[in-house]
This record gives structure tokens, C-alpha cells and sequence, in this order.
């Protein structure tokens, strides 16, 4: 894709009404050589977001696509739209709701520009989430660290600076379970980290529920990794030498020490085993559902409308 800009900005927008005209309006003011793209993706929004951001690009001389999706596909797939519609050396990823300060996007610019790195993220010294927010980016990068090969201390954030050839290789993944992370370790071990502020939300409320947090897992686990097969299987074995050891027990204690049968024992054996069992078929089943989905063309999104002033 021809490179126009030096910077693109990638937003994905649910909800954000009350926000977006703000940092928009900050966005548009900040100077960076070469010039900057601000891409603004309405994910399904049931809020007027749409609306709000197709005025926001009549309104400014800074280049703005908004792109409207027909429904809500997720964040990770949102971004994925950006990405496919941005034209810059360097794209910068960020959420609506003004917790990163735009004038932080110069300072991230600035900093993966000068380094050799591929991906520059950015950490916090205080996160200014909701305690459950905070818990569920904690355990997700404590899984991340386990299961995706993740460079020791890297804390992954939305707020992410790319390089073109980041970019252009996660364009070439068209499942409909994106993980933005995922693909991006999948593609480059030349990650970087700058510590920026984080503020307190103060317009609205968090979209982060516990069922995005388990969608965001399951891509995760099933979509980037093939840990969960080989626990899958250390775990059938654990609990094959178990339940052979526990037959040669009864074994031993019918001949030998004339015990009663325990059939209390017995029933709590078979249903662990048996619930082993269905979670080690479920999980093969997510992924053959998976697989099936993908193989029919689910759509990673769709988009309804472009908007752009360029």
C-alpha cells in the first residue's frame, strides 16, 4: 500500500459518543513531521458514535477515514479494519475513552522512530482501570507470558506503535478471530516498551465486561497456541497413572485386606474422569469449531460506509 503519512492513528470507536470529538479535536492539533492520518472505526456502536464521527471528518483539514462496520465484530477485529485502510509509515493504536493522553501519541512516535525496534508498547507506572480491568490485563499478560512467547517484562497494551512491515504482515491474516498481540509476536521479537501516563476515565464507563475478557482469552489460547492440547494430554496421563494406580489399591485391598467395596470412591473416580474427558473433547471441539468457521468465510468484519476527506 503507498505510504502518504508519516503517522496513522487507529481508533476503534464503541460507545465512545461522549469522547471521540475530543480526542479527535487534540489529535488534530499535534504536529508531526511528515503529517498524520487519523482512522476512526465505529464497531457497532448503540450509542450515535457513528453520527458523531462522520461529522469529526467534515470537520477537520487533518486526513480522517471513518470507517462504519455493520456490526459489532470486537475490538481486536475493529483494529483490524484500521489496519487495512491506514497509509502510514507507522501506525499508532489507541482506545476512545481519553485515559492515553493524545499528546503521549507524539512521544510514543518519536520514540519507535529513533529506536530498531518493530512494535513499541507502552506501560504505565499507575493504571487508572477499574480494579476488574486491572485484574483481567494482569492475568491476560500472565497467560500471554505462558502461552505466546512473550519477551520477558513486556506488558502488552492497546496503545502500540507499529512499524509498515509490522503492519503489512498482520494485514495478511484474514480469520475472523484476530488477536492483535498474538500476530504481532507471531511476526517480530524486536518489541520495545516507553512508560507514558495513563488518567482516570472520567466520561462514561468501562466496555471491558468479563464476556470480552473470556472471548479475548479463548483467540488467545485456541487461535495462537497449541498449549492447551499439550496439557490436554499431560493431564490424561496424569489421570490414566492415577486411576491405574487406584485400581491396583482396590485390587490389593480386596485380596488381601478383605475391605468393602467403596463405591462412594468408585462414582467420584468415574466422574472426575468423565468430566476430564468432556473438557478435553470441548476443547478439541473449539477448535474444530473453529476451523469450520474459518474454512466457511466467516468474516473477519464487514464494513457498511467509508468516510474519508482525503
Amino acid at each position: 500500500m503507498e505510504t502518504k503519512c508519516s503517522l496513522s492513528i487507529v481508533i476503534p470507536v464503541y460507545n465512545g459518543a461522549a469522547t471521540i470529538g475530543r480526542l479527535v479535536d487534540e489529535l488534530a492539533r499535534l504536529s508531526v513531521n511528515g503529517g498524520l492520518e487519523i482512522v476512526l472505526v465505529n464497531d457497532g456502536s448503540c450509542d450515535n458514535s457513528a453520527d458523531v464521527c462522520e461529522a469529526l471528518v467534515s470537520k477537520y483539514q487533518v486526513p480522517i477515514t471513518f470507517i462504519n462496520l455493520s456490526r459489532n465484530f470486537g475490538e481486536h477485529n475493529a483494529v483490524m479494519a484500521g489496519l487495512h485502510h491506514d497509509r502510514g509509515e507507522y501506525v499508532i493504536t489507541m482506545d476512545d475513552d481519553l485515559q492515553n493522553p493524545p499528546s503521549e501519541v507524539v512521544k510514543l512516535y518519536e520514540f519507535a522512530r529513533a529506536s530498531d525496534y518493530d512494535v513499541v508498547y507502552t506501560s504505565f507506572q499507575s493504571k487508572e482501570h477499574n480494579s476488574f480491568r486491572n485484574f483481567g490485563s494482569w492475568l491476560t499478560n500472565r497467560a500471554a507470558d505462558f502461552l505466546l512467547d512473550k519477551p520477558k517484562g513486556l506488558y502488552l497494551s492497546s496503545f502500540r506503535c507499529m512499524n509498515a512491515f509490522t503492519v503489512e504482515q498482520i494485514r495478511k491474516y484474514t480469520g475472523p478471530f484476530s488477536y492483535i498481540d498474538g500476530l504481532v509476536l507471531q511476526v517480530t521479537q524486536k518489541i520495545g516498551t516507553i512508560e507514558v501516563v495513563h488518567l482516570p476515565r472520567k466520561v462514561g464507563k468501562s466496555n471491558y465486561t468479563f464476556r470480552k475478557l473470556v472471548h479475548l482469552w479463548l483467540n488467545m489460547f485456541v487461535n495462537f497456541s497449541i498449549m492447551p492440547l499439550h496439557i490436554s494430554t499431560v493431564g490424561g496421563i496424569v489421570l490414566s497413572t492415577l486411576g491405574l494406580l487406584g485400581v491396583i489399591e482396590q485390587t490389593l485391598e480386596y485380596f488381601f485386606w478383605h475391605k468393602p467395596q467403596g463405591w462412594a470412591t468408585i462414582v467420584c473416580i468415574i466422574l472426575i474422569f468423565s468430566g476430564a474427558q468432556l473438557f478435553i473433547l470441548g476443547l478439541i471441539g473449539e477448535y474444530i469449531g473453529r476451523l469450520h468457521l474459518t474454512s466457511n468465510r466467516k468474516p473477519q468484519f464487514v464494513i457498511r460506509t467509508i468516510k474519508q476527506n482525503h
